[in-house]
């Protein structure tokens, strides 16, 4: 299929209620033949401009192709997801000959050795820059039986992926107990859950059960049993696929000249260094141990309250005594707090706060038009100074053999004049009221979102959208999560039933209650990083053992026993050694907050700056520069550090 440049671009076609597995794979087929009619341009290009130009178009139909992806994380029909995951095998596959093609490698090689190369433009010369890094990162330039090997490795180390992450996809467990042991839980929450013809309530791993029942119920040994389920979910399969893939990597590594993955992963990275990543682990744990400590005698002493002689607050312990301290200490009740978080008001809010912020429009579009594939998948057009910019998606609810965590995924990459930016927004949020940790959830979410359109506008798809180094991307997202906590914002669309605004010292005891537990969650941030970290720097033979050890040393919560949670550890998979990022990020994004005035946050000057300076450069250039460009100056953890201590 051959993109036209010259018409206005438009969003993709989606099948709706028609053969979504013909088009799925038709879609997939088609840009990989696109991709590869242009990759025989680019070898007999003559000019700079040509070769790069073809290069960008082999690359935007890979993106193309690989958005099928997404169909195996979220299509209801299981031959869908499945014949998706196999698609997406194809790409990887010819993502790495692609990067082991000596003579294409030669391409770029003697371009930048041309006079030529001096005279590109500077985001020319940027990707010419990173493809060739790029290449010599896939191992081109080793001897073929080294490459044959990397080849090997890559299509492995694809399937493993694959197996992880459905292993964790379609492993709901649940528990079933009597109904009085509900108690804490809100009524609504008991309603939509009653008891079987056995005379037993069935409780789910999904978030919509899981996040009220750990915060509010009441039955301790029950929050135990949930949790446990929860931490053993894709175990014991999990076990044997994430040791091989961790394999697949170290050699992977190895055969390229790194000395571990998380040197080989860091190359590319805001941090730089396998070492870094130990040592940012190891400040961030020293600089909040001891607020994490007092923290926990916090909670040590009201779950006293509950059970004399606790010695100890276990995993599941934290949400719910961390809500009976706010309710009690700082008169918050995160019952109370929900009745003001209706899904379809907070959805709605989302959009009128995020398009006054950034100047954008959101268009509602029927779903005979968009061709969803969920009847619950809502469809906006974007639109910025009265042209369309881009579409979004939302699927926000669970199901059956759905990804079941929150993310952002691109279904299409914009390029100026070619195709313009599509993101799908997939989450678990319950259908009735959230919690206030899932708006702020939403939010942070959405950020990906936004950053994915208003970073789509440009010439190259190598910059298109949120792609920076890989531990910024989370800032700009963290940074949004600031507008869930405003009082002003949140009066705009946080209602009860009755139609009463959410108070506003309501909202000044939240945020006073949100700064307690800043300590526990640095902490145990870092026991999650130290895992994704110190798995891919050496060899482990018992995984259960050592993330176990790892939780002693790094967080101030025993580990569970019974459980074995790197199994259901997604982040492994997509993050492998870099769960740092959210840490690394949340710095940079409490710096870049900074420069924001609490006291009207949709102040234009700064928004506007932010989301041209930022957003909308996608990765034009080094993440340190676009942040450096915005504030004035480099960033830095003066910041997340007065955040800490407040």
């Amino acid at each position: 299929m051959t993109h036209d440049t010259d018409a206005q671009p438009r969003p993709i076609d989606l099948p709706g209620a028609g053969d979504w597995l013909a088009w799925v794979a038709g879609r997939c087929e088609g840009e990989l033949a696109e991709a590869r009619a242009r990759v025989e341009q680019v070898k007999v290009a003559t000019g700079a401009t040509e070769v790069l130009g073809a290069w960008n178009s082999a690359q935007t139909a890979i993106a193309n192709a690989d958005a099928v992806s997404l169909w195996a994380e979220v299509h209801p029909d299981a031959a869908v997801r499945g014949r998706a995951d196999e698609l997406s095998q194809q790409v990887q596959k010819y993502v790495t000959e692609l990067g082991q093609d000596r003579d294409l490698f030669d391409v770029f090689d003697r371009l930048a050795a041309s006079p030529e190369a001096g005279d590109l433009e500077a985001d020319a010369a940027r990707v010419l820059a990173h493809t060739l890094r790029d290449f010599r990162r896939t191992g081109v330039d080793r001897d073929q039986a080294t490459r044959d090997r990397l080849r090997e490795l890559s299509e492995q180390g694809v399937r493993l992926s694959q197996d992880f992450g459905r292993n964790i996809r379609e492993d709901v467990r649940s528990i079933r107990i009597a109904p009085e042991r509900l108690a804490g839980l809100p009524d609504d929450y008991r309603a939509a859950h009653p008891a079987d013809d056995d005379g037993l309530v069935t409780i789910t791993t999904d978030y919509p059960d899981l996040v009220p029942f750990m915060t509010f119920g009441a039955d301790g040994e029950a929050r135990r049993e949930l949790a446990l389920a929860q931490n053993n979910v894709a175990w014991p399969a999990n076990d044997q696929v994430l040791q091989d893939l961790l394999a697949v990597r170290r050699e992977t590594a190895g055969l390229l000249g790194y000395s571990s993955w998380p040197d080989y992963d860091t190359e590319v990275k805001m941090i730089g260094s396998g070492q870094n990543v130990a040592d940012f682990i190891e400040r961030i744990s020293v600089t909040a141990h001891e607020r994490a400590v007092a923290e926990l005698a916090v909670l040590l002493e009201r779950k006293r309250v509950d059970a004399p002689g606790a010695e100890a607050v276990e995993t599941y312990d934290s949400r719910h005594y961390s809500e009976l301290v706010r309710r009690e200490q700082y008169d918050v009740d995160g019952q109370v707090v929900r009745t003001y978080f209706d899904f379809e008001r907070v959805r709605q809010g989302l959009l009128d706060v995020t398009g006054r912020l950034f100047g954008l429009e959101w268009t509602p579009v029927a779903q005979s038009e968009a061709g969803t594939w969920h009847e619950e998948v809502a469809t906006y057009d974007v639109g910025l100074d009265g042209a369309r910019i881009g579409r979004i998606h939302l699927d926000l609810h669970p199901r059956e053999g759905k990804f079941k965590h929150a993310a952002q995924f691109d279904l299409v990459r914009g390029v100026a004049g070619v195709q313009l930016p599509e993101g799908v927004l997939v989450c678990n949020f319950s259908r009735g009221v959230m919690e206030h940790d899932e708006v702020v959830t939403l939010f942070h979410e959405f950020g990906h979102l936004v950053h994915h359109v208003l970073g789509g506008q440009g010439e190259w798809v190598r910059f298109s959208g949120v792609a920076t180094e890989w531990d910024f991307v989370e800032a700009p997202s963290q940074m949004l999560e600031e507008w869930a906590w405003d009082a002003d914002v949140l009066a705009t669309f946080a209602r009860d039933a009755a139609g009463e605004t959410i108070p506003a010292d309501l909202v000044a005891a939240m945020r006073r209650a949100d700064q307690f537990g800043k300590g526990l969650y640095a902490a145990q941030q870092m026991s999650y990083a130290a895992r994704s970290y110190f798995f891919h720097a050496g060899e482990h033979d018992d995984l259960t053992a050592y993330g176990d050890e790892l939780q002693r040393r790094y967080s101030v919560f025993p580990p569970l026993e019974g459980a074995h949670m790197h199994c259901a550890f997604g982040h492994l998979d997509g993050y492998s050694s870099g769960y740092y990022t959210y840490m690394w990020s949340l710095v940079i994004a409490k710096d870049l907050f900074s420069a924001f005035d609490t006291s009207d946050m949709f102040a234009p000057a700064v928004a506007t700056a932010y989301r041209d300076k930022v957003l909308a450069m996608g990765g034009r250039r080094d993440a340190a520069d676009l942040v450096a460009d915005f504030l004035g100056r480099p960033y830095s953890f003066d910041a997340w550090q007065a955040w800490l201590v407040e």
